[in-house]
């Protein structure tokens, strides 16, 4: 199920949405024109390596690493998600708050990565995490929003449908627990419970924040 388009209108122009996806195309095109080996010690560099965090030492990749993809399609779907999802939950929260809020949400899917596997020396990269509590977020605040996504009937054959977000957002997140259940911290070199974390963090900020406002 890949998502096309969300039918929610925004009130304000997305800047800080666009601005994240500018600079995560941007480092990715930098990763990309290194030789093989500068781009393996890049990532190594700037990725969230468990290890290295126990030690206490590389701190800062925890937000380097959200600006880092091991591939097209890893950025591609990353970068998709945020455009749809991104901008609703921007115009209600506002930039500064929202920037804060994907950060702090990023850092919630780390954790919930590192915790299960803090000897692990394979770096953790890429934007799902932060972006995984933007859709959390989503699913509270817009559940009945109508989202236009592309379902694979059968191989080739492809249909169009729209369905509410909740219903979107809440199968994603049962793939990513179910992959995270059945698999390691990281199989298949995705940390899936990177992205359930992110979510639930998500989820919960914008429960929270709903609660103040009523």
């Amino acid at each position: 199920m890949i998502p096309i388009r969300d039918e929610n209108a925004r009130n304000h122009f997305p800047a800080v949405t666009l601005g994240l996806i500018a600079i995560n195309v941007i480092v990715f095109i930098h990763q990309s024109l290194l030789p093989s080996m500068q781009m393996n010690e890049f990532i190594v560099q700037y990725g969230a390596v468990p290890y290295y965090i126990t030690s206490g030492s590389h701190l800062s990749t925890i937000l380097t690493s959200m600006f880092l993809h091991g591939g097209f399609f890893h950025i591609a779907g990353n970068m998709l998600y945020l455009y749809i999802f991104g901008d609703n939950i921007e115009s209600m929260l506002g930039p500064i708050r929202y920037l804060s809020f994907y950060l702090v949400c990023g850092f919630f899917a780390f954790a919930a990565h590192y915790v299960f596997d803090m000897q692990s020396m394979t770096p953790m990269i890429g934007a799902s995490g932060a972006i995984s509590g933007i859709l959390g977020a989503y699913a509270v605040r817009f559940p009945r929003a109508r989202v236009t996504v592309l379902v694979p009937l059968f191989l080739w054959i492809w249909r169009i449908f729209e369905i509410p977000a909740v219903y979107v957002l809440g199968l994603w997140f049962v793939m990513q627990l179910f992959s995270g259940a059945v698999g390691s911290a990281q199989s298949g070199g995705v940390a899936w419970l990177a992205h359930v974390g992110g979510f639930v963090a998500g989820a919960l900020i914008m429960s929270a924040w709903q609660r103040r406002l009523t």
